[in-house]
């Protein structure tokens, strides 16, 4: 086996624990709007800016998955890119999530469901980032975990 095939066996196990990881963050965003849904509070809250990061996220892991079956380093760089975005909206959120807790403390539960469906999120995107960046690993040879995104980008676009 060349260098190349055994890069692939080892980001295709490590691609499979994410999307299992995935999907259990799913399952925990899925249990917890069925809560707020049934005890009518998620009706008391504003859900547009969370629900726009559920449909990035889910944007973000199915182009992370079409970048892994084409070995697309360029759109693998541009799915770890955007999963930024879903970082900047979480902090976001949580910062409007407490202003809305402290200002009627009755809301708190409600918050803290909604602080775990946010971060649930928040955590799909970064399994699409982690597919992403295997993607690379594959086609390149570079581990680009841990290093400024520009250099990502750099090594993506490698011919």
């Amino acid at each position: 086996p060349t260098a190349r095939d055994l890069r692939l066996v080892m980001a295709m196990s490590k691609a499979i624990n994410n999307l299992e990881r995935a999907g259990d963050e799913a399952e925990r965003v899925a249990k917890r709007t069925k809560r707020l849904i049934e005890s009518g509070a998620a009706h008391n809250i504003n859900v547009a800016e969370i629900r726009l990061s559920g449909q990035m996220a889910i944007s973000l892991l199915r182009r992370s998955l079409d970048a892994f079956a084409r070995l697309d380093t360029v759109a693998a760089a541009e799915v770890v890119q955007e999963d930024r975005q879903i970082d900047e909206e979480f902090k976001g959120f949580v910062r409007k999530l407490i202003t809305y807790m402290m200002e009627d403390p009755h809301t708190i539960s409600t918050g803290l469901d909604m602080l775990t469906i946010a971060k649930a999120i928040e955590r799909i995107g970064d399994h699409a980032k982690n597919i992403a960046e295997f993607v690379i690993y594959i086609a390149k040879g570079s581990d680009v975990r841990h290093i400024p995104h520009e250099d990502l980008v750099r090594e993506a676009n490698k011919p």
